[in-house]
């Protein structure tokens, strides 16, 4: 159950399942993420980046932008996303929290298209943290 995506960009991404005691033979041997893991992880990259971009465009000194994930998905087949929580953490100097709201609001109402896609099935929910840079 281990499969290997190659990307429009040329990339190669590897992906398997988790391992089914009941039946072996259906389950992965969890030598990579879960696809839906990969979905998740999208999201969170595609909406760094673009809170990172937002801030820099804005002349704004952000130094890196990490953002933690946390889900909960149906019970019952198709298990979409039903809860996202993203909570984001900006290092920079002089940051003001007015902006780096804004950034992320920008990202999960405008332009981070996995952000937004999720949202269809998915209550999206965010908070942020700031971390002076040294």
């Amino acid at each position: 159950m281990s499969f290997i995506a190659q990307t429009g960009s040329g990339h190669t991404l590897v992906m398997d399942g988790a391992p089914d005691a009941a039946k072996p033979e259906n389950g992965g041997a969890n030598l990579a993420p879960r696809p839906m893991e990969t979905v998740l992880a999208g999201a969170g990259g595609c909406t760094a980046y673009d809170v990172v971009l937002i801030l820099k465009r804005g002349r704004h000194d952000v130094r890196g932008c990490s953002v933690q994930l946390k889900s909960e998905r149906a019970d019952t087949d198709p298990k979409v996303f039903t809860k996202i929580h993203m909570h984001f953490v900006v290092t920079g100097k002089g940051l003001a929290a007015a902006a780096v709201e804004r950034a992320i609001a920008m990202s999960h109402d405008k332009y981070c298209s996995a952000t937004i896609m999720l949202g269809k099935t998915a209550e999206i929910s965010t908070s942020f943290e700031l971390v002076e840079a040294a």
